[in-house]
């Protein structure tokens, strides 16, 4: 029986100075890809050279896309890949020197026809990589670890993924109509396909968190408006307005109007909102000293209202957008999922 076929996808744009990052850890992998397969963006800062400069180290496919979005490139990846089994990841990680043989694990024993036009999907894991007390107390913040992840509910980010290439078929492909939260829909259409995901929680991807807090309120703004777009989290969203547009008025004005005994009510339930982050920051914070555990543990308040502002100007933003395309928006969820199964 021929061995699989394993081929790696990555969109890029403008990621001269992180692409190396991966295809160093790439061209380390104990089990290494049978093809590689970048689509960049159009970049203008030479990434392209980057990427070639592997060539003699990775069996490299550069295709340039210019103005397709993350979406658009990975279909386009796909389309150009010859593997049975395909895995995605981004630009700027660094991958463990297993990451690929533990991903694909799963998918030993199948035929090349059976992964050609059967459903088969693993999710991968994913860890911060915080070089700064910011990004330690952002990573703690906005990350789970791994023994916080129920597998049968875990939603990939398609920085650690692997999928069949029929999974890929069922599925539709990445929703070119989407610009953030497409890997989202994209993991809902393969357990629409494929009943779930393998998981391979040894398959890590360790990245940096954003650097900056216009950074993070910029990410977590897209992230919500791509809700929007999507009709995802409803009631997430819904419990996040009820929060602080009634429950934090209503507190703030029994404190003032009734007794300040109230107080301790808004305390209370801050402190349980940033209990989770605080509770992982020992298994991150090893390489750091006490002064930036200290900062770490001072942020994570903001981190969460930063966040929570960015989701909340965000999401209406993503619903006016889908107000204006809904018949677009729509289609996707009644050709991907005709069982009317929605999620979010």
């Amino acid at each position: 029986m021929r061995p699989m076929r394993v081929s790696v996808i990555c969109t890029v744009l403008n990621e001269a100075e992180a692409i190396g990052r991966l295809l160093e850890s790439l061209a380390g992998q104990s089990r290494l890809p049978d093809e590689v397969v970048i689509v960049d963006g159009g970049s203008s800062d030479g990434t392209p050279a980057v990427v070639m400069g592997y060539a003699d180290r990775l069996p490299l496919k550069l295709q340039e896309a210019r103005g397709a979005n993350i979406s658009r490139g990975r279909n386009l990846a796909v389309k150009r890949a010859n593997g049975e089994v395909i895995v995605s990841t981004d630009a700027g990680v660094r991958l463990e020197p297993d990451w690929l043989a533990h991903l694909t694990a799963p998918f030993e024993g199948q035929t090349a026809g059976q992964l050609a036009s059967g459903c088969y999907a693993a999710a991968g894991f994913f860890q911060p990589d915080p070089q700064n007390a910011f990004e330690l107390a952002l990573g703690a913040t906005t990350l789970p670890l791994v023994d916080e992840i129920k597998p049968e509910r875990f939603l990939p980010s398609s920085r650690s993924v692997a999928f069949s290439r029929g999974a890929w078929q069922c599925s539709g492909g990445y929703p070119e109509w989407l610009d953030y939260c497409e890997d989202l829909l994209f993991d809902f259409s393969l357990i629409e396909c494929c009943g779930g995901f393998a998981w391979a929680p040894d398959a890590l991807v360790h990245f940096r968190p954003r650097p900056s807090l216009s950074s993070f309120f910029k990410q977590y703004y897209r992230y919500a408006r791509g809700d929007g777009k999507a009709d995802l989290w409803r009631k997430r969203h819904a419990i996040r307005y009820a929060t602080y547009l009634l429950a934090l008025p209503a507190l703030l004005a029994l404190s003032v109007l009734h007794s300040p005994f109230w107080l301790l009510a808004l305390l209370a339930g801050a402190l349980a909102y940033c209990a989770r982050p605080l509770r992982r920051l020992p298994a991150l914070w090893q390489r750091f000293g006490w002064l930036a555990r200290g900062w770490a543990m001072l942020l994570i308040p903001l981190l969460r209202l930063t966040g929570d502002v960015a989701k909340m100007l965000g999401y209406p933003a993503g619903l006016r957008w889908r107000q204006r395309n809904r018949a677009r928006a729509e289609l996707h969820w009644r050709r991907n999922f005709p069982s009317g199964r929605r999620y979010g």
